[in-house]
Formats: C-alpha cells, sequence, structure tokens
C-alpha cells in the first residue's frame, strides 16, 4: 500500500499543471494566463478578470523565464546610467514636426510627425489604414525622408500593386517583409530611416519570447522593442493594429498606453468616406477628425466635410433637421432624420442609428411629459446620415426638432439649423463653442439658428442669420410649430 501510495505522489508532481514552471532541455518554461483586454497576468485561469472585469478574456500562453532574466538584467543596467536633472535645467522646445502632405491627417497628429514618436493605427478590415500609411511614405519620400515599409502580411509584388495604384515612388522609399522582429531591429540600427512603418503589430514576433505571433506576450514585447527604437534612435514608427468585434485594438490595453498617439479609423468600408479619429495624442489634442474619401487613387482629403456631409439632403420632406456638433476643435454640420409613426402592436419599436437609444428614448419622454405630446404609441426611427456616430449633448435639440417634425408631419426650412441639450426638466442648456458653431453655419448658407438662450446674445455680435435663443422645449415648439 505505501508503495502503491508512494507511485500516485510521483505521478502527480511530474503532471503539468498550469502557472507551475516545467523544466525543459533550453531551460525554465512556464505557462502563465494573461488578460487579452487588460494584460493582467495570473498563475491560473479565471472566469472574469480582476483588472477590467472583462469576462472569458484569459488566454494560456507560454513564457520563457531566461528571457525574464535578461530583460530584467537590461532594465537594471540602464537604471544604473540613468541620472536624474533637475527640472529648470530641462530644455523644452518646440517638437520638430514632419508633414505628412496630407493636411487632414497633420490635423489630427497636431501639426505633423513629430521626431521619435510612436503611432498605432486601428480600423476594420478593408477600412484603408495600409492605403493611408503608403500615401504618407510616398509623400515623405517625395521630400527627401528615407521611409521603411515593413509588412508582415503582404508580398513585396502585393505592395508593388497598391502602390501603382497611389501614384510614382522614389528611390528613398524601402520595403522589406519579414516578421522576425530581431531581424527588423537589426536593419532599422543599421539603415536609420526616419520613418518605419509597421503592418502589422500582431504579425511580428520576438525569438525571446515562447508564444505565437498575435498573442499578449508577443504583442506587448514587439511594441516594447520598437518603443526603444523609436525613442534611442530618433525613428518616427506607425504601427498598424487589427481590431477587435468590439472595434478596439486587439492584444493588451497596455499597448494603447505604451504609445504616443492612437488613431482609428472609422466609417463604413463600403461607403466612400472615411473618418480618422485621434482618441490618444501626447503631442496635440484629442478628439480631433480627419475626414477621407475613397477613391482609385487612394484617400483623397475631404476640406469641407460639413458641405459633404449635408450633400443630397430632401427635399419638402418632413422629420429633417441639420444641427452641428463639434468634433475637436472643427464644428461639423449634420442632418438628423427621424420618421415617427403610429404603432400596430403593444410596444411601440424605438430604433435609432448613430447616436444613442437611451437618449433618444429620454428625450421623447421629456416631449411627453413637459409638453403634453402623446408620443407613447408611436414608433420612432432616428438617423444621422453619413454614417457618423455623436454622442454629444448638443444634438439633443435637433432630435427633439427632427421627432416634432416627423409627428406632425411639417416640413421645416431648409435653411435652418439647431443645437442645444435638453434636460429632463425640459430646458435647454448651453453648449461650448456656440460662436463657431453659428460662424460655420452661416458660411454654409444657413439663415435661421436656434440655439440656447443663454448663447444667444454672445452669437449675434457681427453675425447675419437670424438666432433664436430658446429656454424650454415648449418654446422651440411655439417658435417652429405656432
Amino acid at each position: 500500500m505505501n508503495a502503491f501510495a508512494s507511485i500516485m505522489e510521483q505521478n502527480i508532481r511530474e503532471e503539468k499543471v498550469p502557472g507551475k514552471e516545467i523544466k525543459m532541455a533550453k531551460g525554465k518554461i512556464s505557462t502563465v494566463f494573461y488578460c487579452q483586454n487588460c494584460g493582467h497576468e495570473s498563475s491560473k485561469w479565471m472566469g472574469q478578470c480582476p483588472g477590467c472585469r472583462e469576462w472569458n478574456s484569459f488566454v494560456e500562453e507560454t513564457v520563457s523565464k531566461t528571457a525574464g532574466r535578461g530583460a530584467s538584467g537590461g532594465a537594471s543596467m540602464r537604471r544604473d546610467r540613468a541620472v536624474p536633472t533637475a527640472l529648470p535645467e530641462v530644455e523644452a522646445g518646440e517638437e520638430d514636426r514632419i508633414s505628412t502632405g496630407i493636411g487632414e491627417l497633420d490635423r489630427v497628429l497636431g501639426g505633423g510627425i513629430v521626431q521619435g514618436s510612436l503611432t498605432l493605427v486601428g480600423g476594420d478590415p478593408g477600412i484603408g489604414k495600409s492605403t493611408l500609411l503608403l500615401q504618407v511614405c510616398r509623400n515623405l519620400s517625395e521630400e527627401g525622408h528615407e521611409v521603411l515599409y515593413i509588412s508582415g502580411e503582404e508580398s513585396l509584388a502585393q505592395i508593388k500593386m497598391r502602390a501603382d495604384r497611389i501614384g510614382e515612388f522614389t528611390s528613398r522609399m524601402l520595403l522589406l517583409c519579414e516578421t522576425n522582429l530581431d531581424g527588423i531591429s537589426e536593419i532599422i540600427r543599421s539603415r536609420k530611416p526616419e520613418t518605419v512603418v509597421i503592418d502589422s503589430i500582431q504579425t511580428m514576433y520576438s525569438e525571446s519570447v515562447a508564444a505565437a505571433p498575435g498573442s499578449v506576450s508577443q504583442v506587448r514585447e514587439s511594441t516594447a522593442v520598437l518603443l526603444q527604437l523609436a525613442k534611442g534612435l530618433g525613428v518616427s514608427v506607425f504601427i498598424v493594429g487589427h481590431v477587435t468585434k468590439e472595434g478596439t485594438v486587439a492584444g493588451p490595453r497596455v499597448l494603447e498606453h505604451m504609445v504616443d498617439t492612437v488613431l482609428y479609423f472609422e466609417g463604413d468600408r463600403h461607403a466612400s468616406y472615411r473618418i480618422l479619429r485621434g482618441v490618444k495624442n501626447r503631442f496635440g489634442s484629442t478628439n480631433e477628425i480627419g475626414v477621407f474619401e475613397m477613391r482609385e487613387q487612394g484617400l483623397a482629403e475631404v476640406e469641407n466635410a460639413s458641405e459633404y456631409m449635408l450633400s443630397g439632403r430632401p427635399e419638402n420632406a418632413s422629420g429633417s433637421v441639420a444641427v452641428c456638433t463639434m468634433e475637436g476643435t472643427r464644428p461639423l454640420l449634420v442632418e438628423i432624420q427621424a420618421l415617427v409613426c403610429h404603432s400596430n402592436f403593444g410596444i411601440p419599436r424605438r430604433q435609432t442609428t448613430g447616436t444613442d437609444i437611451n437618449r433618444v428614448n429620454l428625450l421623447m419622454a421629456v416631449l411627453e411629459k413637459r409638453s403634453g405630446i402623446q408620443l407613447a404609441s408611436c414608433d420612432a426611427y432616428v438617423n444621422i446620415t453619413g454614417g457618423l456616430k455623436i454622442q454629444e449633448p448638443a444634438v439633443d435639440l435637433g432630435v427633439v426638432i427632427a421627432v416634432l417634425s416627423s409627428f406632425r408631419n411639417a416640413v421645416l426650412s431648409p435653411k435652418l439649423i439647431a443645437f442645444g441639450e435638453v434636460g429632463l426638466s425640459g430646458e435647454v442648456r448651453a453648449v461650448s463653442m456656440a460662436k463657431q458653431r453659428v460662424a460655420e453655419a452661416q458660411r454654409l448658407g444657413f439663415d435661421t439658428c436656434i440655439l440656447p438662450y443663454v448663447c444667444a446674445q454672445e452669437c449675434r455680435k457681427g453675425s447675419g442669420m437670424k438666432i433664436v435663443g430658446v429656454k424650454t422645449v415648449q418654446d422651440v415648439i411655439e417658435e417652429i410649430f405656432p
């Protein structure tokens, strides 16, 4: 009996247990569980991540302990060489920016590419990430800058086919098809190009990490190596990142924290327009957007985005109104459409495109409570044309006017524009940058603007439009639908 127990105990010790170290011929290897959302590390699998509270996000990966000791040793050597500097002694000057040759991209980046910056570009498949970066490489190479385009997904012939569609390239545009990050690092150190494009980070791998390309460990290690190259050599690096079905960059969330700038491509890939949005920028403002149109020769800038978004407005149709929203420092005019009809079912249907459905339900409840308009038995459909997704409260007044117009089947003037936030008491509250919104509307030919009463006095100065200030939604009804 004792012999049988000893044999069983030995088998249990030799059995592989997740999170435990295993001795192999080449050194110590351990299996660790990583959260794909935030990068939290655990020795065992868990249903919910304790860091980001995401469910079913842990994946098992094999990690080399030898590489980890080498990395930590190198870090300790760097810490020994570092010397603290007094803050008043630090010389701060303007960053040397390089223009990309694309005005909309320069706007989102804050004026151009900063030397030694690390930029992450994400978006849906086929949205135009590689096309935009290839156009940037073409413009930079024509200005005399050496550019290295590294692709882990396409061959040289495939990149050449796409480049021929964009235009002619100079000899300062270099191509490399490689996924081994160690070899890529050697080439960057030897050639020292001014700009490097990595397409994409999910295909890169480092031999020091015993995990598959695209895993949490590989993405994090690859980004750390590129970050050291960018800061150490002063090379501007662009990283293309795949996105998940939720629309976020695939891999650990720490990837977005490591880079200097995060850009997202938005829009329906079947439509002609594209929106490039900056959600993080250490060298400029955030929430700036650039509007592009996909053409046969690549992405073309849309300089007058408001006129582009309002093109094709219906004539003599109820439920349509123009509103002005702010995207960063840019006023953008869009059209809001609403369709309200009586429901044949016990529970009315509400559906929205481009805005929050809960916000629309709240605004309809305000109309019913504060103005006595019976909408409880009506289906309501609200759409922001152009495919934009707007969360700004300034479009509340436009949604209210569009719903009322469709409910009463009343056609509004095509030269009418509105903006303002609506509260639960039915009051119309002030919004920021009202004067810039009015100026943009006047530039596009609008003659009447309905806005919060507290902003009306300031907007009347120097404006040739008819400014109508309203305090409540009841004032809106009396002004538009007497």
